[in-house]
């Protein structure tokens, strides 16, 4: 038993150096900020380890550590709305309002303003190269239920951003 454990966390240990790239890009697509994402990897990998026994088939490594990834994002995110009040301040003296001729800053604002669900599906989707059924595992949601809300996320963006372009 305890020789399969130290084979896991090999195991763990290996997948997490080799994707680290793309769990950094996905904790950063939640909390924009390098530092920070790069702790949420840290902690995910701490998280996968200490938790390995509740990974019950190997061959579910890619989506059981994505959803650690996102759940630790979430979980961050949720400790730093504490945090927000202050920063909108600050923010309040910037005008987001004006007119920006970079398409993809319009298409990351209007990332940011999906709701969670639908965002989190959408970076799953375009920005992991997921299957919609491992972005259902890793959401423990049914499959028809990410379908749907990928379809809604893309209408919304689409919306979003021909709203930009008219500005």
């Amino acid at each position: 038993m305890l020789l399969k454990n130290k084979y896991l966390e090999e195991q763990i240990a290996e997948y997490a150096v080799k994707h680290k790239e793309n769990f950094y890009r996905l904790a950063y697509s939640y909390v924009k900020n390098a530092d920070d994402a790069l702790d949420i990897v840290q902690e995910s990998v701490y998280k996968a380890i200490s938790s390995m026994d509740s990974l019950k088939n190997p061959d579910y490594l890619k989506t059981w550590f994505y959803r650690i990834v996102v759940n630790t994002s979430l979980d961050f995110l949720r400790r730093q709305k504490r945090n927000v009040a202050v920063g909108e301040e600050i923010l309040g003296s910037f005008d987001f309002g004006a007119v920006d001729s970079y398409g993809d800053f319009d298409l990351q604002r209007a990332l940011d303003n999906l709701p969670e669900k639908y965002r989190t599906i959408v970076v799953l989707r375009y920005f992991e190269d997921l299957k919609i059924d491992e972005i259902a595992e890793i959401l423990n949601e049914n499959v028809n239920t990410v379908k749907t809300r990928l379809y809604k996320s893309l209408e919304i963006l689409r919306v979003k951003l021909s709203e930009c372009e008219e500005v």
